[in-house]
């Protein structure tokens, strides 16, 4: 390890690096709120690490939650570390300085754990470069018992096989439910004096539900290239990683502090998550599928979590965080509450997440007395028929009754989501959205010119479909890239009037998503000659190159089509079968039949609709909730 074990001079990188790099702020970690320790008395120390930018990183709550958490425990130092920028990078290889905490500028390569939030499949590259920049052997096979145990967390790792090469473990689940406990047995292990070495450890971690050591299993194949079986290397260990989640969130740990950046973040405001889950069951979404069952926090919890925050962070709005935040049963009584208590503060409140049919404009009224915004809305798709196929609940009559209502109240900005590329499309359900479109214009000028307001825009932007793992569409073949060109192109030149701004998604960046989405662990070799190759940033637009990503499946001799473009059989067996999320495959392969009949199915709130959580946990009582 040499080099990496030493000491960095933190001379250097302040007086020789920082005044060369763009924004040498976001690598110094003195910002208010951080947490500052002995590590010298520290039983563990945790380096956790977001794979993308400070700016990106210091926006996301699960971090903020889990950092807050371990730096709870007394013996455990929870540091942050994020992926640096082209021109840090250059300066740190440049100058041999490996990869270090923000709080305390140690090597990540000193810590007992490097811990990466897996939020989106373009950033595997970031996690292969970070772990290059510390000095920490990119396979874990080849690390020793002196390297961090790399481990990972987050929405990705619902198929956390493409990366399976590169992590000693993987948590499954949501972090404020098994993490300490894995501390606990780590605590014990490294206390122990005939604690033998890491891999062994890693055996006894296996066995905590939850926690999934990819090292601890192997995959072998058909001639087709498909998956002939997945097993554990011995019987000790669980055939199927069940995921781990909160029962209570009112009694979930959540901090009364926040690190407050000194460069502004992407979303630079209090976070507060009202209830967790989406009952929902729109077909395309993974994330109203994994964080199943909807779990409400109360009123009371709520207004005195942000009370809490309102004091020690000094933000200036208030985000209700949620995959539906309208789905709030108190939603109205709490905006108003927290308008009432904070607009004399000049504290403002934004629901980032609303669907059409729970959009009330008065509360949209309501919640702008401090600044008013435009509004935004996702109808998901431009024809009925297309939205009864992804289950979206929302009709064309909930839209326009919406903007009509907004405009009347002197709104002039409106912008419009769609996915294109969804399963069954065709190119009317294209022109549909063009034709929408131009009806929520036509509802602007159909309010009297004295009571609208003086300019109407109204954006329309489209993401390309990608089918997830754990979803009813998980079976259903992307879209080729020159496919969603040609929609892009019908869509943008259907579009006529000039009050209609259309934005689109570039589908090559989505169809990478795609392959690593669908993933197995055979992809490991491509990523490899990826990061070799100079892949990094890749959600980044400056720095995707998709030549580089040709080159890296040519040399390897690895077929990304077979990922992304393929449709699959039911009885095919896929890479994350082997994780039980909850939501049972028999509930999603009956979604995937009613999208193709294009028929609905019931909002968890008012039915249950048999998704089978109930069944993944008899002790989960739904409470009315789900």
């Amino acid at each position: 390890m040499g080099l990496m074990k030493k000491i960095i001079d933190k001379e250097t990188i302040e007086t020789k690096i920082l005044p060369l790099v763009k924004k040498p702020i976001t690598y110094q970690g003195n910002e208010v709120n951080a947490v500052h320790k002995d590590p010298a008395a520290m039983a563990i120390r945790f380096a956790f690490a977001f794979p993308d930018l400070y700016e990106v990183g210091m926006s996301h709550l699960g971090m903020k939650i889990l950092y807050s958490l371990l730096n709870e425990q007394p013996d455990i130092y929870c540091e942050r570390v994020f992926a640096p920028w082209t021109d840090m990078e250059e300066q740190m290889r440049k100058h041999a300085i490996p990869l270090f905490s923000l709080e305390t500028m140690e090597p990540v390569a000193n810590f007992d754990f490097l811990g990466f939030t897996i939020q989106y499949e373009m950033c595997y590259t970031n996690i292969l470069n970070m772990l290059d920049l510390a000095g920490v052997p990119m396979l874990a096979g080849d690390r020793g018992d002196d390297d961090p145990l790399v481990i990972g967390g987050g929405p990705c790792v619902c198929n956390p096989e493409p990366l399976a090469d590169f992590f000693d473990l993987f948590v499954v689940g949501e972090g404020e439910e098994v993490l300490l406990e894995l501390m606990d047995s780590y605590r014990a292990w490294k206390a122990s004096a005939d604690r033998g070495s890491r891999g062994e450890w890693l055996r006894q971690a296996a066995g905590i539900e939850g926690i999934y050591v990819p090292g601890l299993y192997s995959a072998s194949y058909h001639d087709d290239g498909t998956i002939a079986e997945f097993v554990a290397e011995d019987e000790a260990f669980p055939a199927v990683i069940r995921k781990r989640f909160v029962r209570d969130l009112n009694a979930c740990y959540f901090p009364d502090k926040l690190v407050i950046p000194y460069e502004e973040s992407i979303h630079d405001r209090i976070p507060f998550e009202i209830f967790r889950g989406c009952g929902r069951g729109c077909r395309f979404c993974q994330a109203g599928m994994i964080y199943r069952p909807t779990r409400d926090k109360t009123l009371s919890c709520v207004e005195s979590g942000i009370d809490a925050l309102v004091r020690t962070t000094g933000y200036e709005e208030i985000s209700l965080l949620s995959l539906s935040s309208g789905d709030y049963p108190e939603i109205e009584t709490l905006i108003h509450d927290l308008v009432e208590k904070y607009e004399s503060k000049r504290i403002g409140v934004a629901l980032p997440s609303l669907r059409i049919d729970s959009v009330s404009v008065e509360m949209l009224e309501e919640i702008q007395k401090v600044r008013k915004t435009g509004i935004t809305l996702a109808p998901e798709a431009g024809t009925q028929r297309m939205r009864d196929v992804i289950n979206k609940g929302v009709t064309e009559e909930d839209l326009i009754g919406t903007v009509r209502e907004a405009f009347a109240k002197g709104w002039g900005h409106i912008k419009l989501y769609f996915i294109i590329g969804l399963p069954t499309e065709t190119d009317e359900d294209i022109t549909g959205i063009a034709d929408l479109a131009q009806k929520v214009v036509d509802e602007y000028f159909g309010i009297p010119r004295e009571e609208r307001n003086k300019q109407c825009q109204v954006v329309v932007s489209t993401a390309c479909f990608i089918p997830k793992p754990f979803t009813p569409f998980q079976w259903f073949g992307q879209e080729t890239i020159q496919t969603f060109n040609e929609k892009q192109t019908l869509l943008k030149n259907t579009i006529k009037n000039r009050k209609i701004k259309y934005n689109w998604h570039e589908s090559v960046v989505s169809y990478y998503e795609a392959v690593f989405a669908r993933g197995d662990r055979r992809l490991g070799t491509v990523l490899l000659k990826a990061h070799e190759l100079g892949c990094a940033f890749d959600g980044w637009n400056e720095c995707f190159d998709s030549k580089k990503w040709e080159a890296a499946f040519a040399e390897t001799g690895v077929d990304p089509d077979f990922y992304a473009l393929r449709q699959r059989d039911f009885d095919e067996i896929l890479p994350w079968d082997f994780i039980d999320m909850g939501v049972s495959k028999a509930f999603l392969q009956g979604e995937w039949k009613k999208a193709c009949g294009a028929n609905k199915t019931v909002f968890c709130r008012e039915g249950c609709a048999g998704c089978g959580i109930l069944k993944f946990d008899p002790e989960w009582s739904c409470h009315g909730n789900c």
